[in-house]
């Protein structure tokens, strides 16, 4: 018995040290991989740069580094490299391409007609999308070798450049790299047909020549693409909040993003999907499968420091897949600016639209619709007319202020019948002082509001009507690249916050310097809120309570909130709030409370006494609640 029990014992622990070992195990994989996903990019660089530096003699292939870093035989009868690295660069009219033999990708994008953020006299550094030493583009192929199956990685290869093809319309440039009898090729195709969807893609194919016999047995082919976006804006934080990645499942209306984090973020795809975007505030570089989707996409991002000149190292891993039958692989690169007109005309193989432009945060559904079908369409009328985008955004207001007037006039309308009539509802308050009459008090004001006229909710219905533009307003603002370089009275850039004073200090909330539009919106906004307190304080008791909230806090909010937004929102919101203020202006001195009164006393004569829906409901209502009442009332005595 006792060796049975030492037995038991034994095994016992056993066991625990072999499922201790197994989370051990499963603890330490998942931890490998998360340091995977966060990594840094300049390793991957770095392995590209060592793969390189040990290639001992890249003529014949000799050896090369494996992505472990580890010697192995290169492929010498099936791949061999060219004699060294070259760079060519190719153009159109909107962006400037460079790109490396080494791997045979793009490692450099240049836009010609955007300009990286500085002050107004020193702005003349193009933007670039990433940085160059961050460029990876890899596809990775399994040749039969001497019974063996080598891993052939197109980032550590050298292509062979062939002659660039001019063919009026575009520009063609192919790198191959020789396996066995045959090839594989890396074609690039550069448009020059001054059409905004087609002047910003590249269309990048991958050709397999003749290299089904050598290829082992494998399904799919991977492909890792990976860069460092650089800080194109004046705000890091502004700039670091729009920059995501983005991507598309096809047939989708809807586009998913990885969000906003400050650190870095990853996520393990489920599904296939037809493009990712490593989208920054204003401009993307986006991958786009044209024949075979892109299968259980990896993707993440890391978060760069302020002030290093970085955003964000964006990170995909995904795979297509492959049959001895495949020939070729058919993608496209849109490396260009996010602007709505020209990321909504870019289509997939059979013509329907890629959704792209959905990267471009409109707001909610409402607002989104709002801004799509209505502001964007107005925005770019007007600018093809006029240059000053202060004099747009001014009529922009204006439209919008026009649309929403009779709502505005509503609501004006709603609390001047208060007004007038708050004589009589201080008298039904002073019939019922007691609190158990509350809702005896409660009948008589709502008797009187439907004899009169007056909806209970007359005042705050239009104003929840007005929700869906003002943040459409909110949305459009900052992600409109057209204002990006705008400069109007003293702001440099209205997509960017206009400083007149840098601080020697950072403020919490609020930032090292001080934004003149936000400052003078804020102004304007209090004025409008102590105007609106005391129009509807006199008629509203419960308003006194929320004075310190509406006049003061807000607008101190908005202060510490818009500062470091940008200018032309701020801008936006001052010219609408001092419209507002000239509206009420004008009602006020156009509707008189006397022929108020005489409106509403005619209405009395007229109604005879009918009850509308709502007040039949209301009093219902109210009886069944005092009845209610008055149950409680007995069970307690």
């Amino acid at each position: 018995m006792k060796e049975n029990k030492s037995t038991v014992i034994g095994f016992a622990l056993m066991t625990l040290v072999f499922v201790g070992y197994i989370f051990y195990a499963n603890y330490q994989s998942k931890k490998q991989q998360e340091e995977l996903t966060t990594a840094q990019i300049e390793q991957f660089a770095e392995q590209a740069s060592k793969a390189l530096d040990t290639t001992t003699d890249q003529n014949t292939g000799a050896t090369l580094a494996d992505k472990n870093g580890k010697q192995s035989a290169a492929t010498t009868k099936l791949v061999s490299d060219a004699a060294s690295v070259e760079e060519v660069v190719v153009e159109n009219d909107v962006m400037q391409v460079r790109f490396s033999t080494l791997g045979a990708q793009i490692v450099d994008v240049t836009l010609k007609d955007y300009t990286k953020y500085a002050p107004k006299e020193e702005r003349n550094e193009l933007v670039h999308l990433f940085a160059p030493e961050s460029a990876y583009f890899n596809m990775s192929y399994y040749l039969k070798e001497d019974m063996r199956n080598v891993e052939v990685s197109t980032v550590h290869r050298t292509f062979e450049l062939l002659p660039i093809e001019n063919l009026g319309d575009r520009q063609v440039v192919t790198m191959r790299l020789p396996v066995g009898n045959g090839s594989i090729e890396h074609i690039y195709t550069i448009y020059n047909e001054q059409k905004p969807e087609r002047d910003y893609l590249v269309d990048f194919k991958v050709r397999l020549n003749d290299i089904a016999p050598f290829m082992a047995n494998q399904k799919s082919i991977a492909v890792e693409w990976r860069n460092r976006s650089y800080q194109n804006e004046r705000s890091f934080k502004n700039e670091n909040t729009y920059t995501t990645l983005a991507y598309h499942f096809p047939g989708e209306k809807d586009v998913e993003d990885l969000g906003l984090s400050e650190s870095s973020k990853s996520d393990d795809i489920s599904a296939s999907v037809d493009w990712v975007s490593f989208k920054q505030q204003f401009f993307s570089s986006a991958l786009i499968a044209r024949s075979a989707n892109l299968r259980l996409p990896q993707v993440s991002f890391t978060t760069n420091e302020p002030k290093s000149g970085y955003i964000k190292d964006f990170a995909l891993v995904s795979s297509v897949d492959y049959t001895p039958q495949t020939e070729a692989y058919d993608f496209s690169f849109y490396l260009g600016p996010n602007k709505f007109s020209t990321l909504k005309k870019l289509t997939d193989k059979d013509g329907k639209s890629l959704e792209m432009e959905r990267i471009i945060p409109l707001g909610w559904v409402f607002s989104t619709y709002i801004s799509r079908w209505v502001v964007i369409p107005v925005f770019d009328f007007l600018q093809r007319y006029i240059a000053s985008f202060g004099l747009i955004i001014l009529i922009l207001t204006l439209l919008v202020k026009l649309v929403i007037f009779p709502l505005t006039y509503k609501s004006y309308l709603s609390t001047a019948k208060m007004r007038v009539l708050k004589p009589e509802i201080d008298a039904i308050n002073a019939k019922y002082p007691r609190q158990e009459d509350a809702m005896k008090k409660q009948q008589e004001v709502m008797a009187l509001y439907n004899k009169t006229g007056i909806s209970p909710m007359g005042g705050c219905l239009p104003m929840l009507i007005q929700m869906p533009i003002l943040i459409a307003m909110f949305r459009f603002f900052p992600a409109s690249i057209e204002l990006r370089g705008k400069s109007f009275l003293w702001s440099d850039d209205l997509s960017s916050y206009d400083s007149i004073l840098d601080l020697p200090f950072n403020i919490p909330f609020y930032g090292d310097h001080v934004s003149l539009f936000c400052l003078l919106m804020t102004i304007v906004m209090f004025v409008y809120s102590y105007m609106n307190y005391k129009q509807q304080g006199a008629t509203q008791p419960q308003m006194a309570g929320m004075k310190f909230m509406t006049v003061y806090m807000m607008p101190a909010m908005m202060l510490f909130w818009f500062n470091d937004y940008a200018s032309g929102l701020c801008y936006y919101y001052l010219l609408s709030n001092l419209i507002t203020i000239l509206q009420t202006t004008i009602i006020r001195f156009t509707l008189k409370d006397d022929v108020i009164l005489a409106k509403m006393k005619a209405r009395v004569k007229n109604t005879k006494g009918k009850k509308s829906r709502f007040q039949q409901r209301y009093e219902q209502l109210m009886q069944q609640q005092e009845a209610m009442a008055r149950e409680e009332q007995k069970r307690r005595k």
